[in-house]
């Protein structure tokens, strides 16, 4: 697995890849693996769109993701990539978008596991009312994150 540790202006942040895809973003605070850091051109390429996307400059990111879970969590973490830049919706809406209205509960779960948040943006998902409810990276940044993209 390679490894890069970065700045951002919302924190510290790293990426880890393997092969020629990225595999996890860790954000601020979370606690990363006990690696040397190690510039790829895959990893310098992933903090130069995170970083691009923190600036307001760029929407949509061009990278290959390489997320493992579960085929239900993988299903849950392709529909949040199609959640336009700026939009959120409901954990029930995303339920329904997957065919599976009742599942609620579990695609809360599966948004929690995301291993490359942002870059597989679980943080335009909103509760019900539209309120903010549980990310991995904290709520603060949740709100950072969709006030930058003109949700909030």
């Amino acid at each position: 697995m390679d490894f890069l540790t970065f700045d951002t202006p919302l924190g510290p942040m790293a990426l880890a890849g393997e092969g020629d895809a990225l595999t996890h973003l860790y954000l601020p605070g979370s606690p990363t693996p006990r690696l040397f850091s190690r510039e790829t051109s895959l990893l310098a390429e992933g903090r130069a769109q995170l970083l691009s996307y923190l600036r307001g400059e760029l929407r949509v990111f061009q990278l290959p993701l390489a997320p493992a879970g579960t085929p239900f969590q993988c299903a849950v973490w392709e529909e949040l990539r199609r959640i336009p830049y700026g939009a959120t919706v409901s954990y029930g809406d995303l339920a329904a978008r997957l065919g599976r209205p009742k599942a609620v509960r579990a695609v809360g779960q599966a948004n929690h596991r995301n291993p490359l948040p942002i870059l597989i943006p679980c943080h335009r998902v909103v509760g019900k009312d539209g309120s903010l409810t549980g990310y991995a990276g904290g709520l603060a940044l949740k709100e950072a994150l969709l006030k930058l993209e003109g949700a909030r």
